[in-house]
């Protein structure tokens, strides 16, 4: 049985347009404190946390969105992620923008090397986000997490990264929407990335497989951020930056169960759940029930797992 902390993030300080401040709300509306119960885990709700003061300062980019807010998030964030996984639980971010993944990995990783273990991140999402405040053309710094957390400079103000996570830790799966500036840092990356071509031509569990394999060798801690985005929006039309040619449900039921099947996931992000852009809760459904599939739920139980 694992202690599942549900941490409310209504972080929507990361971009323009707003609403995804009602995530963590509308998961729970959805039941996912019910259906992780269900499935035999202790779940403590800790409530909606709230951003810690803090300021900008000049030498960012004027053209940031909120980047005090950002900022302040960040600091709260990465303190709760660090706290969780001290009492031995398993961090589940109900978000709120992808920007609070600055916090929850940095957390994670700072963790990580307390216990002398690598952190890998696996990233589940159409954009890379690997910009920094200087990069990005649209200021939104919900496009910035990968970057900051692998140890890119020019975040001034942001708490410092002490334990960078090594771009050969970084996995990311389901691009199909890059800029310019970001493709150019993939390609000459050592980051794990993986579009929706390749995915179609060989398939999703290919890829998947060789980093978990890689996760459990290195004895890793393994940290899951999942973006409504990763998803085709026919069936998970709320998130404001939806790109078609997305993620199946049957991909993405398969993705989690071979997560779960690992036994290595330490900590999980659902991000990008706008709920205002949402039809009648079904996105928000459909992340609660990939929740469930990453910590347990089966239709029939496997009599042989590959990463047992």
């Amino acid at each position: 049985m694992t202690t599942c902390f549900l941490i409310g993030a209504p972080v929507d300080s990361g971009k323009k347009r707003r609403g995804c401040l009602m995530g963590p709300d509308a998961y729970r509306v959805a039941g996912i404190g019910e259906a992780l119960s269900e499935l035999g885990h202790n779940v403590k709700d800790l409530g909606n946390l709230s951003p810690a003061p803090a300021e900008a300062p000049a030498s960012l980019p004027d053209h940031l969105v909120d980047p005090a807010e950002t900022i302040g998030w960040t600091i709260t964030l990465a303190e709760a992620a660090e706290t969780a996984l001290k009492d031995g639980g398993l961090p589940v971010f109900l978000g709120g923008d992808h920007s609070l993944s600055l916090g929850s990995v940095s957390g994670a990783a700072n963790h990580a090397a307390r216990e002398g273990r690598p952190l890998f991140v696996l990233w589940l999402d159409a954009h890379s986000d690997y910009h920094t405040p200087q990069s990005t053309s649209s200021g939104n710094l919900h496009g910035t997490p990968l970057a900051y957390v692998a140890g890119e400079p020019g975040f001034d103000g942001f708490p410092d990264v002490t334990n960078p996570v090594p771009q050969e830790n970084i996995c990311i799966i389901g691009l199909r929407s890059v800029d310019t500036p970001e493709r150019e840092t993939m390609q000459n990356s050592n980051i794990r990335y993986h579009d929706m071509r390749e995915i179609d031509e060989n398939g999703i569990a290919k890829p998947l497989a060789g980093f978990l394999e890689m996760v459990k060798a290195a004895k890793g801690m393994l940290h899951v951020s999942l973006d409504v985005d990763f998803f085709d929006p026919s069936f998970a039309p709320a998130v404001g930056t939806t790109v078609p040619g997305g993620a199946s449900m049957r991909e993405g039921h398969l993705v989690m169960e071979m997560i779960s099947d690992s036994g290595l996931m330490t900590s999980l992000d659902l991000v990008e759940l706008n709920p205002f852009l949402d039809d009648r809760g079904r996105t928000a459904q459909v992340m609660v029930d990939m929740a469930g599939s990453a910590l347990g739920r089966r239709v029939f139980t496997r009599p042989t797992r590959a990463y047992s």
